[in-house]
């Protein structure tokens, strides 16, 4: 074939092209011409570059560059026509073209989980009454874990049973000091006060651990919200006061609460605190006088200063607040619940 007769056929075919992409209507002429003039097994592109072969060997550079300009005319001549049906790449173009003149479908956009809503609102009225955020490891080690809050060596609440020790316990070895993941957040106010001067007013909220077998109220991994007010004349008044300021804030002004004696090593004299829900009292932490031992720990005179703490439990707060009655459904991880809230 000659190079005449070659470059004849390319450009009947661009003019083919560009007559048929112009009266294109709908996706599924454009799918048609498509495969009609690029198709990949019998496109009319495909069976002149065939042709090309036939072309003398010293006519072949200029053959295969008006080749190529030919299919990229075509290409562009299909890129152009697609925009003009609406933009979209060819293979999406099935059925109508789209009404641009109908509302647009919302799209689905996630939201902070309800631990996580209640742990902001936490942070929002207690910084209303004077308190500053702090934060503290998780991984704690037994010194402020236990030692600096009061605790003995012979008390239950070090016992292996009732914590997430993450290495072994020789009692044989007077100077080993395990790490284990946090038991409360009152290790946070030891770290504060071992660096700072009082006065002192924060608070801090995040997880912790416990081996508790998972039911409606309990389970092993959850968070709380430390307390902390030291300063001179600090009273057991002040800390009934800001609980009470505290509950009207989050739970309403019709929210009953109560103070039930009770014992905390770190705190003398100490309470629990609880809410009237459902029907019944549940308890959403403790409180109490910082114990002086717990001050001398960490270097502050009791005779000077006093102070008061308080543990509460966020997630009773949080199922408070929206009505959940499992605490396990906090943490399914199931979508239909969390949309919820």
């Amino acid at each position: 074939m000659s190079l005449q007769v070659f470059l004849e056929t390319l450009d009947s075919l661009e003019r083919q092209a560009k007559e048929q992409f112009a009266g294109v209507v709908d996706a599924n002429d454009l799918e048609r011409l498509r495969v009609e003039f690029l198709g990949a097994k019998n496109g009319l592109l495909k069976a002149a570059q065939k042709q090309l072969g036939a072309v003398p060997v010293a006519d072949k550079p200029a053959a295969g560059k008006r080749f190529n300009e030919v299919r990229e005319a075509i290409e562009s001549l299909l890129e152009e026509t697609s925009n003009r049906l609406g933009g979209l790449p060819v293979a999406k173009l099935t059925g109508p073209l789209p009404d641009c003149t109908l509302p647009g479908l919302p799209p689905h956009l996630g939201h902070l989980h309800p631990i996580t809503q209640t742990i902001e609102l936490l942070k929002e009225i207690m910084g209303r009454l004077g308190f500053t955020v702090t934060e503290g490891p998780e991984v704690e080690d037994i010194w402020h874990n236990f030692v600096a809050l009061n605790i003995p060596d012979d008390h239950v609440a070090r016992d292996p049973a009732d914590n997430f020790y993450l290495q072994p316990i020789d009692k044989k070895k007077s100077d080993e000091a395990p790490a284990l993941l946090r038991s409360q957040t009152s290790t946070v106010q030891i770290r504060v006060m071992e660096t700072t001067k009082p006065p002192i007013r924060i608070i801090s909220l995040g997880r912790v651990y416990r081996p508790d077998e998972a039911d409606a109220t309990h389970y092993p991994m959850f968070h709380q919200m430390e307390g902390l007010w030291v300063d001179q004349h600090v009273t057991m008044a002040q800390l009934k006061s800001v609980l009470r300021m505290f509950a009207t804030s989050y739970l309403g002004g019709d929210v009953q609460i109560r103070f039930r004696p009770s014992f905390f090593p770190f705190t003398e004299p100490s309470v629990e605190v609880d809410f009237f829900w459902n029907g019944h009292w549940m308890e959403f932490g403790g409180a109490g006088m910082v114990d002086p031992n717990v001050l001398t720990s960490v270097g502050i005179d009791p005779d000077r200063y006093s102070g008061f703490a308080f543990g509460l439990g966020v997630e009773r707060l949080c199922m408070r607040r929206f009505g959940i009655t499992d605490i396990r459904d906090l943490y399914r991880n199931d979508v239909r619940f969390l949309r919820q809230f």
